[in-house]
């Protein structure tokens, strides 16, 4: 059995690596919105999706990136499709290759979903342009 204080590392590390790729204020903000309901998926998602996963070594963080808009747009999650897009363009994924994901994705998974998700993308890549 994993101990306290192996989930607080990892906890930790999620949190870190977290920040990294999507930014301190967008960590910031939902951290802030925790609530006594909400805090066992917050630390769930931090612990293991952060910490566990995206901390491995077995793929580089733009191709991580990328596989997330693609499954993102698959089950047509838009809120957690442009928190990603934000996160892909952290982690140096180019425009051109967002494109490309989201190209791909309309043949395996339909054009109505990549169509949606070409539009948040769009919308977040315009954003980020005009910081």
């Amino acid at each position: 059995m994993t101990s306290d204080a192996n989930h607080r590392e990892t906890r930790e590390l999620g949190e870190r690596v977290r920040r990294e790729v999507l930014g301190d204020a967008h960590v910031d903000r939902s951290l802030a919105q925790v609530t006594d309901f909400s805090r066992p998926i917050q630390e769930l998602v931090t612990e293991y999706c952060w910490g566990e996963i995206w901390s491995r070594d077995g793929l580089p963080r733009e191709v991580r990136s990328m596989i997330n808009i693609a499954m993102l747009t698959a089950l047509n999650r838009s809120h957690e499709l442009a928190v990603h897009v934000r996160g892909a363009v952290n982690n140096g994924v180019t425009e051109a290759e967002i494109q490309e994901v989201l190209l791909q994705t309309a043949i395996y998974v339909g054009v109505p979903a990549a169509l949606e998700s070409f539009r948040v993308a769009e919308k977040v890549l315009k954003e980020l342009r005009e910081q």
